[in-house]
C-alpha cells in the first residue's frame, strides 16, 4: 500500500497539471451534491439521532425561556445557534402527477393540433372559443386569476373557474388561468396561441399575450345564481349613494338573480338590492360594509320571487359577485433596498401563508421567505425565489425560534394560533399539501402521536422565544385577523411602514380567501386528542398566556382553553 502511494505522488510531481485537474473536478463534484441536499433533502438537524420519529419532524426543539414538560418526553434535543428547518422547507403536496407527458418537439403546428385533438374531449363541459389578444393593463378576461408554472392544464383551469360561477376561463403563457363573465379583446391568429401547458404538454395554454378562451358550457347557469355569489348582509343606504355605487337599473320584477346578473355584467364585485333598484359598486370608505344592520330591516319581498328579499330604499341586500376586485391585485418587488429585514413568524400551521397573501394584496409588494418552497412559487408566492436578505420583500416568512435567528430580524410580526388548531393544519399539510388534508390512516396510525409530541412544546418555546428575543414584535393572534381584518391588517401594514391606502384595505377583504384556504375543514369524526395531549397543551396555553400579560399585551383568545 506504501509503494502504491509512493508512486502515485511521484506521478503526480511529475504531471501538477493532471493533479490540480483532478483536484478541481473533485470539488466542483462536492458542490454540487452539496447543492443538491440544499434544495432537494430536507436538512439534518446537527448532532440528532437519524430515527424514524426524527424523519417524521423536526425533533423538540430548545426551550430557550423555560423547561416545558407536561407528560412529553423530548424526541431530540437542538444545540444552542444551530439552525432549525424542519419538514416544511420541503413542499410535500400530494397532488397527482398529470399524464400525456411526452414531448412532441413538431413545432407550433403539431401543438395546435394537440391542441384542437384537447378541446375535443372537452367539449361535453367547455367548448373552445379561439385564440384572443390580452394586455397585462386591460385584461381580456378580467374575473379571477391563478398561476401555476408547474401543473397547469386546462381542465384544472376551466374546473377553478366553473366552481366559482364564471362563464369563460382562459389559459395563457402555458401557466397562467383568467376568469371572466365577458370577452373584451379582439381575436388573435391560432398560430399565436402555440404553448403548451406545463402540466399537460398534450394541450395547448395560450401562448404570449394570448389566450386560449373557452366557454364552460355546464357551469353557465347553475353556477352563475346568487348561490355562487356571497352575501355580504343588509346595510344602511349610504349618503352619497350614486357614488357610492355608481352603476343602478330600474328592476321593476326583482330577484336577487337578475341585480346579481345585471352587476356581474356591468363588471362590478357589489350588487346591492334597493326594493326595485339593483346598484352594483365596490366597497369603499363611503360604503365599507363595517356596520351590518339588523336583516328584517331589508326583509321586503322581491316583486319576482316570493321566498327572497330584496331590501328597501333605505335598507340594501347587498351580495359579493364573482367579478374580481382588481384595486388590490398588483404586486412587485420594493423599488430600492429594505433597510430593515421584518420577519413574519409564526409555528408552523397558524396562518403564515394567509397573512402573506394578505400582506402582498394589502401593500402591493411581495413578500420574502427563510426557506424554498416551490409549490408557492408556482401559485404566485414570487418572492419565495428571493434570498431572505435580498431587500426585496416587504417582510420574510420565517418559523425559526432561537436567539441567533431572531437577533437577525430588526422588527417582526408574530403570527399565533390556537394550538389545537394549528397542529392539525400542519398535520394536514404535511402529509395533504398546502390545500390537502392527511388520510384517515395518517390520524388513526403512529404519525400523529409521534408529531404532537415533537411540535405541541414547540408550539409554546416558539412564541416564548420571539418574546424574549425580539427586538421590535407586533402579536398577532390568528383568531383576530379572522374576526377583524381591517383593523388588524391596518396593524401589520403600519409595523411594515408602508402607507395604504383604505380603500386598497377595503378590497383585501373582499379577495382575503386566496389559492391557500381548504374548502370547509373536513371533520374528522373523532377528537384526535388524547387526554394526555390536551393536558400537555393546556399547560403550554397558560405559560404562553402568562408570558404574553407579562409583556402587558392581552392574553391569548378565550376560546383556546378550556378543551
Amino acid at each position: 500500500m506504501a509503494k502504491l502511494l509512493l508512486k502515485l505522488q511521484r506521478y503526480f510531481r511529475r504531471r501538477p497539471v493532471r493533479f490540480f485537474t483532478l483536484l478541481a473536478l473533485y470539488l466542483a463534484a462536492g458542490s454540487l451534491v452539496f447543492l443538491h441536499s440544499g434544495f432537494s433533502g430536507e436538512p439534518r438537524v446537527p448532532g440528532s439521532p437519524r430515527s424514524p420519529a426524527a424523519a417524521e419532524g423536526p425533533g423538540l426543539p430548545y426551550l430557550g425561556v423555560m423547561q416545558l414538560s407536561r407528560g412529553f418526553k423530548a424526541a431530540a434535543t437542538m444545540p444552542a445557534g444551530a439552525r432549525r428547518r424542519g419538514p416544511w422547507f420541503k413542499s410535500t403536496s400530494k397532488e397527482p402527477s398529470d399524464r400525456g407527458k411526452s414531448r412532441d418537439n413538431g413545432g407550433t403546428r403539431s401543438r395546435a393540433v394537440r391542441g384542437r385533438s384537447g378541446r375535443e374531449k372537452e367539449e361535453d363541459r367547455a367548448r373552445y372559443v379561439g385564440c384572443y389578444e390580452d394586455n397585462t393593463r386591460q385584461r381580456t378576461l378580467r374575473g379571477m386569476s391563478f398561476f401555476d408554472y408547474k401543473k397547469m392544464t386546462v381542465f384544472r383551469c376551466q374546473d377553478n373557474c366553473a366552481e366559482r360561477g364564471y362563464l369563460y376561463a382562459g389559459l395563457e403563457f402555458g401557466a397562467e388561468c383568467y376568469c371572466g363573465h365577458k370577452i373584451q379583446a379582439s381575436n388573435a391568429s391560432e398560430s399565436e396561441c402555440n404553448m403548451e401547458c406545463k402540466g399537460e404538454r398534450s394541450n395547448t395554454c395560450g401562448g404570449i399575450n394570448r389566450l386560449s378562451i373557452y366557454r364552460l358550457e355546464l357551469a353557465q347557469e347553475s353556477a352563475r345564481r346568487y348561490g355562487s355569489a356571497i352575501f355580504r348582509g343588509c346595510f344602511r343606504r349610504p349618503e352619497n349613494v350614486s357614488i357610492a355605487l355608481p352603476a343602478s337599473q330600474l328592476m321593476l320584477n326583482m330577484s336577487v338573480d337578475k341585480c346579481v346578473d345585471f352587476c356581474t355584467e356591468k363588471e362590478f364585485p357589489l350588487a346591492a338590492l334597493a326594493g326595485t333598484t339593483c346598484r352594483c359598486g365596490f366597497p369603499s370608505t363611503l360604503f365599507p360594509l363595517h356596520e351590518r344592520e339588523d336583516e328584517q330591516l331589508c326583509a321586503h319581498k322581491c316583486a319576482a320571487e316570493e321566498f327572497e328579499s330584496c331590501g328597501s330604499a333605505d335598507f340594501l341586500l347587498v351580495y359579493q359577485t364573482q367579478v374580481q376586485d382588481n384595486r388590490c391585485m398588483d404586486r412587485r418587488f420594493l423599488p430600492s433596498r429594505a433597510k430593515q429585514l421584518v420577519a413574519l413568524a409564526s409555528f408552523p400551521g397558524a396562518g403564515n401563508t394567509w397573512a402573506r397573501h394578505l400582506i402582498e394584496l394589502a401593500t402591493g409588494f411581495y413578500t420574502g421567505s427563510y426557506y424554498f418552497d416551490g409549490s408557492l412559487y408556482n401559485k404566485g408566492f414570487k418572492g419565495e425565489r428571493d434570498h431572505w436578505r435580498s431587500g426585496r420583500t416587504i417582510c420574510i416568512k420565517t418559523h425559526e425560534s432561537g436567539q441567533k435567528e431572531i437577533e437577525s430580524f430588526d422588527s417582526a410580526i408574530l403570527l399565533i394560533r390556537n394550538p389545537y388548531k394549528a397542529l392539525m393544519a400542519e398535520f394536514n399539510r404535511k402529509y395533504g399539501g398546502h390545500i390537502g388534508f392527511a388520510a384517515h390512516a395518517h390520524w388513526k396510525g403512529k404519525e400523529w402521536p409521534e408529531f404532537v409530541a415533537n411540535y405541541a412544546p414547540w408550539w409554546a418555546t416558539h412564541t416564548l422565544d420571539w418574546l424574549r428575543y425580539g427586538k421590535k414584535v407586533l402579536v398577532v393572534h390568528f383568531e383576530d385577523l379572522k374576526r377583524d381584518l381591517f383593523v388588524q391588517l391596518q396593524r401589520m401594514v403600519a409595523l411594515l411602514g408602508v402607507t395604504a391606502c383604505e380603500d386598497r384595505l377595503l378590497c383585501v377583504e373582499g379577495q382575503k380567501d386566496g389559492n391557500f384556504k381548504r374548502s370547509g375543514l373536513r371533520k374528522l369524526e373523532y377528537d384526535p386528542y388524547t387526554a394526555e395531549m390536551r393536558k400537555a397543551i393546556s399547560g403550554y396555553i397558560r405559560t404562553v398566556d402568562a408570558a404574553l400579560k407579562l409583556r402587558n399585551l392581552s392574553g391569548v383568545p378565550e376560546d383556546y382553553y378550556p378543551r
